[in-house]
């Protein structure tokens, strides 16, 4: 009797864990679609969705891809996102995608995505890839790719693309999510609204507070 009440207490331990595990990923959609309803006042984890009637060829098209992005910039890079926002067919199907257009050493500078792993494809030029692990290994994984070659970004990794050639450089990276979201490193800790307090990024990165201030200034 005690093996069998040890057995089941086993059992209902490892059933707990794969529920918990179900419950922790994205929902499967329940319709052939969900394309979204701008307009509406419903507030939902997402977008509510558009009377399935009203649906049209256009909420699930894009043009225009094939279009360098403007690459005149201090970094020399642009991305150009198609998401939910660009596309509203893709709300709930969990994907989406970008061009990448860099100039001669442009930089995607280092980003993560909070909601969305990267397959990011190389299709014109030569682009050293790579990301940071998390705490407290914070281990550098780096690659250098050629046309075709296909590199990894794994959900919320800090990672970056630089074109280390002397020609433009062109990528096309698929997502994980219809809304990965960015969070640019630079960006959020230099160029917050309000400025994050100086003192507390000088001593977070161990510099002088006048150091700081000449970064904030940039963004």
């Amino acid at each position: 009797m005690a093996s069998n009440n040890h057995n089941l207490l086993i059992m209902l331990a490892l059933f707990a864990i794969t529920c918990s595990i179900v419950l922790a990923s994205d929902p499967s959609p329940l319709q052939d679609f969900c394309v979204k309803e701008s307009n509406s006042p419903v507030l939902v984890n997402g977008f509510a969705c558009k009377d399935p009637k009203l649906v049209e060829a256009n909420d699930f098209f894009y043009s225009g891809l094939n279009m360098p992005g403007n690459t005149s910039n201090p970094v020399g890079s642009k991305v150009t996102l198609i998401n939910v926002e660009k596309i509203p067919g893709l709300n709930t199907l969990g994907i989406s995608l970008a061009r990448v257009d860099y100039e001669p050493l442009g930089l995607n500078p280092p980003h993560t995505h909070p909601r969305a792993t990267e397959l990011f494809t190389v299709i014109q030029g030569t682009i050293q890839a790579g990301f940071v692990t998390s705490n407290p290994e914070n281990r550098f994984i780096t690659k250098i790719l050629h046309e075709g070659d296909v590199f990894v970004f794994p959900k919320g990794m800090v990672h970056f693309q630089r074109n280390i050639g002397h020609s433009k450089a062109l990528a096309i990276s698929t997502l994980s999510s219809h809304n990965p979201g960015i969070v640019t490193i630079a960006n959020t800790v230099f160029g917050s609204n309000p400025d994050i307090p100086a003192d507390i990024l000088a001593k977070a990165f161990q510099v002088d507070k006048n150091v700081v201030l000449n970064v904030q200034s940039k963004f």
